[in-house]
């Protein structure tokens, strides 16, 4: 349908001067008929066609008569009209054009957009480890952009060229064909010389852009870690920091506007050009007597219509080449596939999860962290792991999550291997507390409905109070609706991470996992918050991962991690009558208490 609208806008936009050609035509033949020099009177082919079938305008008077005047008047108003209705339809066709075309190429980045979003999240976590977080945004919106540029404007424009110089070359042609020569004869090199002064935009465009994007980032880090920077005192070195970027986007910024500047004189000469030699080239053939002089104005209109289509070349081909190369990139991460298999069975209630003899290495950096694994956990037991950093506590927390898979050994769920089981719909029955904890910039209170959409006040308010967070909230002027900062930069590390838990127990997920996440509260508030989390959750799953005994003291059983490896298994008393790595983690957490 775009393309269709295309021929048609365009056919009128041609058609539109024939009009005036034989307007002006008319004009000059009834001047000399009034003077006598002319025999007889012709009309316009466009106007014999309304006479003939509208009965707007009566025949020739005589050249003596008092009525020639208006005579001559209304056909040169009829004529206007004809041009203005000409216009007309040819700009209501155009407006189908581009909501055709160009609203077509909206739909198709909002879908892939969504396509590209909806990948993203079904990419494992290596994924993201290997790419930067900037460059997944810039595939998402810069490169689509850049695709969608191509699909609409790139598309329209060059199918605008194509049948516009058939068209108007065509007409142009047959009533002149050495004046179409030298009419068309500075398009090319306005052709090449657009082409080169758009390359030199485009790459002074795209430095600038970069620069932008540099002075984003600094803005960004600075405002996210105002805290350390003003802690460190580095307000000055981060402004002539900064000002050194700003000069630099300045300095880019000004070579671009020189490099645009050439743009329009270029268009300007070689157009000035073509309508001079068009006046020139036109006045022989019509002292010759080849053509009228409404053909040379005729071809001034076509040298106006002619110009943007030629000048668009080198911009088109620039989009064509940038759209080619975005979609290379998007491309690139579209065919890549989660390294995680999802099998299709469902899983609808949670029994037992076990690990059989699981060993794990991290495929980007060939690192070995965990070795022999085995256990098993079941349906609401409070199980602990406990060891030193780099002991492997996080990275089995990774395979539970399946964000990982085993390098050997195999993870099974109610007895089904756990790659059989639907990805998604697993992780449904889990919820997380990360040790690095994530706060989106939004109310209290949204923050911990994210856990659960549907939340009632009531839940929300239970689940500050399990997270022992409810007095904290009310301690602010606006409560739970408190507006968080970026990350919730406005919270202490305690105050986030009772947060999180909240935010994690309001859904009463099937299995509880903490990673080592009341490492900023004080050891009063961590035992009430684990004692109120095994009073709440009677019957569920509750799996804890901490360096603090004080957290997993009350857990039915613990495990002791070391350098990849369970070294001992058992409840808190009876490690402690082993007087083994649990011993000496216990004895010295006491002696820091004391």
């Amino acid at each position: 349908m775009g393309f269709l609208f295309i021929a048609l806008s365009n056919a009128f936009n041609v058609y539109a001067p024939i009009v005036v050609g034989e307007g002006v035509d008319f004009l000059t033949n009834a001047l000399k008929y009034a003077q006598g020099t002319e025999q007889s009177i012709e009309l316009p082919n466009t106007i014999r066609w309304v006479k003939e079938n509208l009965h707007l305008i009566s025949d020739s008077p005589n050249a003596t008569d008092s009525s020639f005047g208006w005579w001559v008047m209304k056909i040169a108003l009829l004529i206007g009209a004809l041009y203005l209705f000409f216009y007309l339809i040819k700009g209501l066709f155009l407006f189908y054009q581009r909501q055709t075309i160009i609203v077509m190429s909206r739909w198709m980045e909002y879908d892939l957009k969504n396509q590209i979003y909806s990948h993203y999240q079904n990419l494992d976590v290596s994924f993201y480890k290997i790419n930067r977080t900037g460059d997944l945004m810039n595939r998402i919106s810069e490169d689509v952009g850049r695709v969608r540029m191509y699909i609409g404007p790139a598309i329209m424009y060059t199918m605008n060229l194509i049948v516009l110089c058939a068209l108007c070359i065509g007409v142009m042609f047959k009533i002149s064909p050495i004046l179409t020569f030298y009419t068309l004869l500075p398009m090319p090199f306005m052709m090449i010389a657009i082409f080169i002064v758009s390359r030199r935009i485009n790459k002074r465009t795209e430095q600038v852009q970069k620069q932008q994007s540099n002075l984003s980032t600094t803005v960004q880090e600075s405002m996210s870690g105002i805290r350390v920077l003003k802690g460190f005192g580095l307000e000055k070195h981060f402004d002539r920091f900064f000002a050194k970027q700003s000069t630099d986007y300045r300095h880019d910024q000004l070579r671009l506007v020189k490099t645009d500047s050439l743009f329009m004189p270029v268009i300007g000469l070689l157009v000035g050009l073509s309508t001079m030699l068009t006046l020139y080239i036109g006045a022989r053939e019509v002292a010759a007597g080849n053509i009228s002089f409404g053909v040379i104005v005729q071809f001034v209109f076509y040298v106006n219509l002619l110009t943007w289509p030629f000048a668009s070349v080198g911009w088109v081909t620039s989009l064509v080449l940038k759209a080619e190369a975005s979609m290379k990139r998007i491309l690139a991460f579209l065919n890549q596939e989660s390294e995680i298999p999802s099998g299709e069975n469902k899983l609808t209630t949670f029994e037992k999860i076990k690990f059989d003899n699981v060993t794990f290495t991290y495929p980007e950096t060939g690192i070995t962290a965990l070795r022999n694994i085995s256990f098993e956990v079941h349906q609401g037991e409070t199980i602990a792991f406990i060891g030193h950093t780099g002991s492997g506590k996080s990275s089995l927390m990774q395979l539970m999550l399946k964000a990982y898979t085993p390098s050997e050994g195999h993870v099974s769920i109610n007895e089904f291997e756990l790659n059989s089981i639907d990805t998604s719909d697993y992780r449904k029955h889990f919820r997380v507390v990360p040790q690095d904890v994530f706060l989106f910039s939004d109310t209290i209170e949204n923050n911990i409905r994210f856990g659960k959409e549907d939340a009632t006040r009531e839940e929300i308010e239970k689940a500050a109070h399990i997270a022992d967070l409810d007095n904290t909230i009310q301690s602010f002027e606006l409560k739970y609706q408190t507006m968080l900062g970026e990350r919730g930069i406005n919270l202490s590390g305690g105050q986030k991470q009772r947060l999180s838990i909240a935010r994690a127990i309001i859904g009463n997920p099937d299995v509880l996992l903490l990673d080592d996440c009341l490492s900023a509260v004080d050891t009063q508030t961590d035992e009430r918050i684990v004692s109120a989390l095994k009073r709440e959750r009677g019957g569920k799953t509750n799996i804890i991962i901490s360096h603090r005994i004080s957290s997993i003291h009350h857990a039915d059983r613990i495990y002791v991690l070391n350098e990849g490896r369970i070294e001992e298994v058992g409840t808190h008393e009876e490690l402690l009558s082993k007087k083994g790595i649990y011993f000496d983690l216990n004895e010295k957490q006491r002696l820091e208490t004391n």
